[in-house]
């Protein structure tokens, strides 16, 4: 009985934590992480023209990189809040970005439809034989996701305090290594947005 509590309970700490989430939810917290994310120029998914992160970014107040594959159910699952979050907080700053993994263009467009994604997507990779060539899957590394394909992986940048020049953007961010908690992602980034806004109201001056 002993033996067979002591292998239990090895199998459950050797599978990570998200992938032990109910209804087949890889949910994960959102955790602030050294990752040394770097900038990088990739092909915008409507028109294959490259586009780089820096122009992305700029004039926002917070910006969340996701990365996913259209076929991953994860990934699925998640599109509609990361859609819903865009479309709340847009106005404020907000902004979101997909990096496509590991699946053609042409499947990635199918994905999203005729109306196409709500916000901008690039492309990384387009075959699952580059899965361990991609940045993504360094990073994923560098921040503990075990997991096989990272679908979906969220990084959080706040525009103004990455780096002017250079390729690195930012030694720390905070990430998702797995689905986001909606709620607690949520009231993230209302914060982040508030505290900037009022950042830049100075107070009156006699």
């Amino acid at each position: 009985m002993i033996k067979l509590l002591t292998f239990v309970l090895l199998v459950i700490a050797l599978v990570p934590a998200a992938a032990r989430a109910q209804g087949g939810h890889e949910y994960s917290p959102l955790l602030e992480k050294t990752v040394g994310y770097k900038t990088w120029t990739l092909k915008d998914l409507k028109d294959e023209k490259p586009v780089d992160l820096r122009s992305l970014v700029q004039g926002k107040k917070l910006v969340m990189v996701v990365y996913f594959a259209p076929w991953c159910g994860n990934w699925r699952n998640e599109a509609p809040v990361a859609a819903k979050l865009y479309e709340k907080y847009k106005a404020q700053g907000f902004e979101v970005i997909g990096v496509s993994e590991y699946a053609s263009r042409a499947d990635v467009l199918a994905y999203f439809g005729p109306t196409g994604a709500p916000y901008p997507v690039v492309t990384e990779s387009e075959t699952r034989e580059d899965r361990e060539k991609t940045p993504h899957y360094g990073y994923r590394q560098l921040t503990g996701d075990t997991r096989r394909w990272g679908s979906p992986w969220n990084i959080f940048l706040e525009p103004e305090k990455l780096t002017k020049e250079g390729e690195l953007l930012t030694e720390k961010a905070w990430v998702v290594n797995g689905e986001l908690i909606e709620a607690d992602v949520d009231k993230f980034i209302s914060e982040r947005l508030a505290a900037k806004t009022a950042a830049v109201i100075e107070p009156c001056k006699n």
